[in-house]
């Protein structure tokens, strides 16, 4: 956490409950990325878990509007990029060097050595430097072929270096008016890609994840800017079952309405509920577990589904055992997430901070 996180903290309230939730919703994701190597939407019983990560976007408007809203006027354009970058790049960082290394050392498949090796530097130093890549054809031309959610994390750049050029500015009938029409995009792109948002991780759909970020990104700065909370006593468990509710979703031939509703309406719901939920102290320790862990999870764990997705292709393990292995690799990557956040990413960022303070 940054210096100026750590004071806003001190002074403003903590929102825990939607810190728990952005970590359900992290699972929900591992889940669904096992799920989805093994079965088509339609069989998948968490089909629309890759909506997770609209509600991330929506989170992070928020969350961003809430800590920076009054401050940035006060603060230099580098001052907030180096915070920002603090904050996020360590992780885009390691997760390109875990893709590597589990890209070279796969047991289950020998992709490598269609590779050579000036293409693959070149596909690391641009994954370490979160510069979209698509090249690579046996990992379906991902933006970031090593490490495949760093997509979503491009386009959060995108959103903070936006909101700190103009963004933050904006009256909240510009922000409004910005937002509606980034609605519109969301349902010009889900007609387009027949009745589904799943888009924005590959050179193919790439425009589809700056229509994702936009609308949902401006949504919780207008959530923020507006004061929308609604008081309410569902607390964690009932809105991560809300949340839930969402992920489950299955797939029918009414995802061109479904999915833009979740995302235009149900979603900016939800943050608006968990801002003005109470939280009970039982499970106050959990959400800060969860908000914790929960961008470390995202950033760490596909490494391992392109070994599963090996794994899988080589064996076709049965029913029974795959159900197993998912229960398995969702705890280890929980393991996996843990140990990076205490021995990686925490004491770099406190470095780095240490260091930001002294200069």
């Amino acid at each position: 956490m940054t210096e100026i996180e750590t004071k806003v903290l001190h002074t403003k309230q903590h929102f825990e409950i939607l810190d728990g939730l952005r970590g359900i919703a992290a699972l929900a994701i591992v889940v669904f990325h096992f799920k989805e190597i093994v079965y088509p939407p339609a069989e998948n019983f968490i089909a629309h878990g890759f909506l997770a990560v609209d509600f991330f976007f929506c989170l992070s408007g928020f969350v961003i509007a809430y800590a920076y809203h009054d401050r940035i006027g006060k603060m230099s354009i580098k001052d907030f990029f180096s915070l920002r970058l603090i904050r996020l790049h360590p992780l885009v960082v390691f997760g390109s060097v875990l893709g590597l290394l589990t890209f070279l050392f796969d047991p289950f498949s020998n992709h490598a050595q269609n590779y050579e090796t000036g293409k693959l530097i070149l596909v690391f130093l641009t994954s370490i430097l979160l510069i979209p890549f698509p090249v690579m054809p046996d990992r379906y031309f991902n933006l970031f072929g090593l490490n495949a959610p760093a997509w979503s994390l491009f386009w959060e750049y995108i959103a903070n270096i936006l909101y700190a050029l103009f963004l933050y500015k904006l009256s909240r009938r510009s922000l409004f008016i910005l937002t509606v029409v980034a609605a519109a995009a969301i349902c010009f792109i889900s007609h387009r890609a027949g009745g589904s948002l799943m888009g924005g991780w590959s050179g193919e759909n790439f425009w589809d994840g700056c229509g994702r970020i936009s609308y949902s990104f401006l949504a919780g700065m207008l959530i923020y800017r507006s004061n929308w909370i609604i008081k309410s006593k569902l607390g964690f468990v009932g809105l991560s079952i809300l949340l839930l509710f969402a992920l489950l979703m299955p797939f029918t031939d009414w995802n061109w309405l479904t999915e833009p509703i979740v995302v235009l309406l149900y979603f900016p719901l939800l943050i608006i509920l968990g801002a003005g939920a109470t939280l009970t102290q039982s499970f106050r320790k959990i959400c800060i577990f969860l908000g914790k862990i929960s961008y470390t999870l995202y950033m760490t764990h596909y490494a391992v589904m392109w070994i599963f997705a090996g794994y899988y292709a080589k064996y076709k393990p049965a029913t029974s055992e795959l159900a197993l292995i998912i229960i398995i690799g969702t705890v280890l990557l929980l393991g996996i997430a843990y140990l990076t956040m205490n021995f990686y990413d925490t004491p770099i960022r406190k470095y780095l901070t240490d260091r930001r303070k002294k200069s």
